[in-house]
């Protein structure tokens, strides 16, 4: 049987706020969906720095 689809859900990408400010060399980011047109944002690990760090919601 085919899944049912998820209604009218946008695919959106999550990049870390700290690593930026970090000066490390990589990114972290996640890829999620969501329902709604406002910015998101997530508390989610950041393997480079090794802790949870927010991630907020890129074009």
């Amino acid at each position: 049987m085919a899944k049912k689809a998820k209604g009218n859900r946008i695919q959106v990408i999550m990049e870390c706020t700290e690593h930026k400010t970090s000066g490390m060399p990589g990114t972290s980011r996640y890829i999620t969906t969501k329902n709604s047109t406002e910015r998101m944002e997530l508390k989610k690990y950041n393997p480079i720095l090794r802790k949870m760090t927010v991630h907020k919601e890129i074009k």
